[in-house]
């Protein structure tokens, strides 16, 4: 069971938000190879490099874990697919919604991915606070 204390302190809260914020830069553009990029929005074969790139995410997600509280670890598997179904669901739709990224369609698909994988990491981080900060 995931315990979550009445106050969570604001170094900690601040550190994992950062940590998070880090993570997701680093997962979603430094490491995400043309491959992952191109390969997820396909109408098929889209499934290996998906999961490649949602793997990215949980494996990183995982190591925040493991340095702070080592038994949530499993998160990281919650947060990989989590990502995986979040940047489906906005491939599936552009390509529903026939838009390219010279079309406002298109950034207000990838605005809302984007709140959405923002909006994880701050459950994450809340998470990840909340098992670093000392008991009162």
């Amino acid at each position: 069971m995931i315990d979550i204390p009445d106050q969570i302190s604001t170094l900690w809260i601040a550190a994992a938000s950062a940590a998070f914020l880090a993570k997701h830069f680093l997962a979603d553009f430094l490491f995400q190879t043309d491959w992952m990029a191109a390969g997820k929005e396909k109408p098929r074969g889209w499934l290996p490099p998906l999961a490649a790139h949602a793997g990215v995410h949980g494996a990183m997600t995982a190591a925040l874990f493991l340095a702070v509280a080592p038994p949530l670890a499993w998160l990281g598997l919650a947060d990989a697919i989590l990502h995986g179904l979040i940047d489906r669901l906005k491939s599936l739709a552009a390509r529903r919604m026939r838009v390219t990224p010279r079309q406002a369609g298109f950034w207000w698909l990838f605005g809302a991915d984007q709140s959405l994988h923002h909006l994880t990491h701050l459950g994450l981080a809340i998470l990840l606070a909340a098992a670093g900060t000392p008991a009162a």
